[in-house]
């Protein structure tokens, strides 16, 4: 258990990695970390903004050559997927 567990944990750190080296991800930290005080009383957790990627992905319809059992091909027209990424300002 403990292993798959491991295991999920580095996938998701690799993913978020791989998305935030790919501008996909921007995280600013909007204030310091303030640790609470031995009374644990207080205390304060760090804030961030995070602008996340917007992902829009839906089908459009294109022409292309698709193959028959005859011989040759004919143009039909097919729903394609489209994906459109628009990524957070800077």
């Amino acid at each position: 258990m403990g292993r798959v567990v491991a295991t999920v944990l580095v996938v998701v750190v690799v993913i978020l990695g791989i998305a935030w080296s790919f501008g996909l991800i921007n995280l600013n930290q909007t204030r310091e970390a303030e640790l609470p005080s031995v009374a644990v009383q207080g205390g304060q957790m760090p804030k961030f903004d995070a602008d996340v990627a917007d992902v829009d992905v839906g089908t459009k319809n294109e022409t292309i050559k698709l193959p028959k059992v005859e011989v040759g091909t004919t143009k039909e027209k097919v729903p394609v997927p489209t994906v459109d990424v628009d990524k957070p300002a800077d």
